[in-house]
């Protein structure tokens, strides 16, 4: 294409709000971690699998149990930057503020990956053995 040569209309949005449409007999529960399966591009709960990408946290409950893949979309928040409270598994009181969090499961975060390593973002807050605060980072590999 060209470059500009006058004033264009362009179709912006803040970045708070994604639309995933969700995986064959999948159901994706409102507050779970939301991965994207990169050869298909349908949305499944968060979890340590081959492929996956973290795109955010489910707004409402996506159920297409019953499903073809696509017959039902998940809404997402996905700003980046964004503070959300997840259950956690192998973190303590020592790992500081930034320390990078994996997918562990549609709820849980961890301090180290699995076989796969999904980023979620970085630890803002240790709350408890089983609770910490994070900034997300959806999208990035």
């Amino acid at each position: 294409m060209a470059a500009l040569t006058a004033d264009r209309a362009t179709d912006t949005r803040r970045g708070e709000l994604a639309s995933y449409p969700v995986k064959a007999s999948t159901t994706i529960y409102a507050g779970s971690i939301v991965c994207v399966l990169n050869s298909s591009g349908h949305a499944q709960p968060g979890s340590d699998t081959a492929n996956l990408v973290f795109v955010g946290i489910a707004r409402e409950k996506a159920d297409n149990s019953a499903g073809a893949a696509g017959d039902v979309s998940v809404e997402v928040d996905c700003a980046p930057g964004m503070i959300v409270e997840l259950a956690a598994s192998g973190l303590a009181q020592a790992d500081g503020d930034g320390t990078q969090v994996y997918v562990a499961d549609d709820q849980t975060v961890a301090k180290s990956g699995g076989s796969n390593s999904i980023k979620v973002g970085l630890l803002r807050e240790f709350k408890s053995a089983t609770i910490a605060v994070v900034m997300i980072q959806p999208l990035i590999a």
